[in-house]
């Protein structure tokens, strides 16, 4: 279990753990920044491979970074985009090509190129006023060949040295003190060879960072989370250290990750469940043990049984939306395809993850 309590960077903190949801093109879908303080919402991740496509950096900075330009007085983190990269490169080589340098793409198989480079991912995400930054990484599928994990492993590291090297000159450059300096992590990858986890973490450690981030994809090809290796690459981190588990947000992973020693966390799921009709909600009351899945269930709003259902969603969730509309009113919006019932899902569903992260602090304490 995480040994500390909070996270402090520059005015902000984030009480640990914290579940940050994906705000990938600078917003959370179909809400803004008032709805999601209003349910506890602590931090965003933003997603930089996305922002230098659209808004575009310029406008970005013409703002003075993302805080101003989103409303969003709290923490920001920004992902390098290696994941997302990874991800359209292995559709097709028409996207764009992988090599030494960094990662040139073509977001649409055509058009203008984009080359984001561990010293270019650095700039952007300093310039864009982030909180804390995150290494450019070689992201590979747990099933990927030793030799992809190899050359991914060998990549990260000197990518890592060179985005390491780049912030430093960056603040440098900005005459930054220590006091108001963003965070800069690294991301340990290895794919499922536990020496290559070894090897990645320990020269990431050597390189000095202020926390880390467990690379590559968490879920095996059934979908299961891929508890042991999760497991070690915490172990091989000193606990003094911040570990962000990246891309896992599954309620009960969360819980599942937290106890082996993570601390942030951050999904698309709670939010693209909500749009799709699937609302998560609690069969047991805030004051007792998450124990196995149990705990968890799921409301399909688009079910004939919900159409005259007086109730809310949850009689667990001190959400707006629970407080004040009912199933039937939801199922309504939802059948009618009226924007309000995605800005409502969304609200509860992200509630429901801060109402989770609270539970596990009042576990720990």
């Amino acid at each position: 279990m995480p040994s500390t309590a909070e996270m402090h960077i520059r005015d902000k903190s984030l009480l640990l753990p914290a579940f940050l949801p994906d705000a990938t093109l600078g917003y959370v879908r179909a809400v803004d920044s008032r709805d999601l303080e209003q349910i506890k919402i602590q931090g965003l991740v933003m997603n930089t491979f996305h922002l230098m496509q659209k808004p575009g950096s310029s406008t970005i900075q013409a703002f003075r970074g993302l805080h101003r330009f989103a409303d969003w007085p709290h923490v920001i983190v920004t992902d390098s985009g290696g994941f997302q990269a990874y991800s359209l490169i292995h559709q097709s080589d028409q996207f764009g090509t992988l090599t030494d340098r960094g990662i040139q793409f073509r977001p649409d198989g055509k058009g203008r190129k984009f080359l984001l480079s561990p010293e270019k991912s650095i700039q952007l995400q300093i310039s864009y006023g982030s909180d804390v930054v995150i290494c450019l990484d070689d992201c590979t599928h747990v099933d990927a060949s030793r030799q992809e994990q190899e050359l991914s492993v060998e990549r990260t590291l000197d990518w890592a040295k060179r985005c390491r090297r780049e912030y430093d000159h960056q603040l440098n450059q900005r005459n930054t003190v220590e006091a108001n300096r963003p965070l800069i992590f690294a991301v340990i990858q290895g794919g499922g060879f536990p020496d290559l986890r070894k090897k990645c973490a320990e020269g990431l450690l050597e390189i000095g960072f202020d926390g880390y981030g467990y690379g590559g994809w968490p879920l095996d090809s059934r979908g299961n989370l891929l508890t042991e290796i999760i497991a070690l690459t915490r172990e091989l981190v000193p606990a003094e250290f911040p570990m962000h588990a990246l891309g896992i947000g599954h309620p009960v992973n969360l819980v599942e990750t937290y106890r082996l020693g993570y601390d942030i966390f951050d999904c698309a799921l709670p939010t693209r469940d909500a749009r799709h009709g699937r609302l998560m909600r609690y069969t047991v009351p805030p004051d007792t043990p998450l124990s196995g899945e149990e705990w968890l269930e799921y409301v399909y709003i688009q079910d004939k049984k919900h159409i005259k259902e007086s109730r809310g969603i949850s009689a667990y969730c001190d959400c707006p939306v629970c407080q004040h509309f009912s199933l039937g009113y939801l199922h309504h919006l939802f059948k009618t395809g009226d924007w309000l019932y995605q800005r409502l899902a969304t609200l509860h569903n992200l509630r429901f993850m801060t109402q989770l992260t609270e539970r596990l602090r009042a576990d720990r304490e």
